[in-house]
């Protein structure tokens, strides 16, 4: 253990190589690299890194391992609070959450929980795999999952480990949820999503895909086949600025964008031509995760300018410094402290700028964060050829439709109970975005973890 041994860096891609594919950026620690850093780490008696994190992964267990070299041990440790260890190693907040909580951080650099936990994953997928789960005795109870994403993939693994017939329905024609058609391939290949699957597959769950509960069916008809059933339908509905030329050619919400790309396999191109704008100059609205995965594929795809207008400042962006710092080396412009008030088009109705006005910070607002005030007399353009809009989502509220006791807040999420995740119908438990809207993979993971317990209890007591 040697806390003052410098944080091993993650190597990279070139930012002048990375621009021009659609491959991971981070090229992952060596075994030789990740004993280091997992030596940084104190192994403090009361790991406060493990509070911060929303499953509660023994973070010490596992970095102890890897110091050890026993690398199949360390996933070991780390399955049995999580199920998507790969995925959760590139796309969760570490920083803010368990790194933030690293006693080594007070005054060292923290020590790379995230980072070493990715290693650890891909170890076992790719060197040295771990032997198949065991499922538990088989019961006699079948239960609906509705939505692929981490939620649901999170209490369908619980629920198949402890015995029970477990049935995924996914609205779109791929099982994983946001894992595959909103983060792209350059953060999370899908190869890794796909193994999650295929390993839940082997356990005996069963995925129907292009199947959307609330139009091919309702809840009602679920819950006359299924003895359970588990709402995680996420926050599918984009937001918009709702200023005038939203309705243009070549405005996307990043939902549309994303998915084209990432599910029409628009980084495939030309193998697969998809039909996705590739402007020559476009704007990305928002500054937050999407909005950078956003412009950083729109990078990819060719463009040659690309620029992310945000109506705060850089203090402000709610974005991982990681992708912001990563989005500022492939070239993305960032214009801060602007905001869009009206876009603009041609005679025939395409998309050709956006005029702005410059933005100053005044008093705080509900959310914490000074509130952007419009400074008068300073309107510009941008000239561009397509928009994308990443301001953030709201419920998707298809199933809520045909589920009317079932009963949600002002908002559309639905409501469920903090601890077990029970909703207002018997039967039926719900989490995730759909519950807390939009957050982080972890969080709806925990979300699955507290609905899995409280499903099983029910399952096994028939109490409600």
């Amino acid at each position: 253990m040697n806390a003052k041994t410098p944080r091993q860096k993650m190597p990279e891609q070139r930012p002048e190589d990375r621009k021009r594919n659609f491959d991971e950026v981070p090229l992952g620690y060596t075994p030789e690299v990740a004993v280091v850093e997992a030596g940084r780490c104190l192994q403090c008696k009361k790991p406060l890194c493990v509070e911060g994190c929303p499953v509660s992964i023994n973070i010490p267990g596992f970095i102890k391992e890897i110091a050890e070299k026993n690398f199949i041990g360390a996933i070991k440790v780390i399955k049995e609070s999580s199920s998507l260890p790969a995925v959760c190693g590139r796309v969760c907040p570490q920083e803010s959450q368990c790194e933030a909580k690293c006693i080594l951080g007070k005054k060292f650099e923290p020590v790379a929980i995230g980072k070493l936990e990715g290693f650890v994953a891909d170890y076992e997928r790719e060197v040295e795999h771990l032997p198949a789960p065991v499922p538990g005795v088989k019961k006699d109870k079948k239960v609906a999952i509705i939505g692929s994403g981490p939620a649901g993939l999170t209490v369908a693994g619980e629920l198949a480990n402890a015995g029970y017939s477990v049935t995924v329905f996914e609205a779109l024609h791929t099982p994983g949820g946001v894992l595959v058609y909103g983060i792209p391939e350059f953060r999370l290949p899908k190869k890794i999503v796909t193994y999650e699957i295929d390993a839940l597959a082997a356990l005996g769950v069963e995925f129907v895909i292009n199947r959307i509960v609330g139009l091919s069916e309702s809840l009602g008809d679920i819950m006359k086949r299924f003895d359970a059933a588990f709402v995680a339908t996420g926050a599918g509905l984009p937001s918009f600025l709702n200023i005038p030329g939203e309705e243009l050619q070549g405005v996307y919400s990043a939902n549309e964008y994303l998915t084209r790309v990432n599910l029409m396999k628009a980084y495939k191109f030309p193998e697969y031509d998809t039909p996705v704008i590739r402007g020559n100059s476009m704007a990305v609205f928002g500054a937050g995760n999407v909005a950078m995965d956003s412009a950083r594929t729109a990078v990819r795809l060719g463009c040659d300018e690309v620029h992310l207008i945000y109506r705060r400042s850089r203090d402000e962006m709610p974005a991982r410094a990681e992708e912001s710092h990563h989005a500022e080396e492939e070239g993305v412009i960032f214009d801060l402290l602007t905001n869009p008030v009206r876009l603009l088009g041609d005679e025939n109705g395409r998309l050709c700028g956006v005029e702005c006005v410059k933005m100053e910070l005044g008093e705080p607002d509900d959310s914490g964060r000074r509130r952007p005030v419009e400074i008068k007399g300073s309107e510009f353009i941008i000239k561009i050829d397509a928009a994308i809009v990443a301001i953030g989502n709201g419920s998707n509220p298809i199933l809520q439709k045909t589920a009317p006791d079932l009963k949600c807040n002002k908002w559309g999420n639905i409501i469920a109970d903090e601890t077990t995740m029970k909703t207002s119908v018997k039967g039926v438990f719900a989490g995730g975005d759909i519950v807390t809207g939009a957050a982080t993979v972890i969080e709806a993971m925990g979300a699955g973890r507290k609905a899995a317990k409280g499903m099983i209890d029910y399952l096994e007591s028939g109490s409600w």
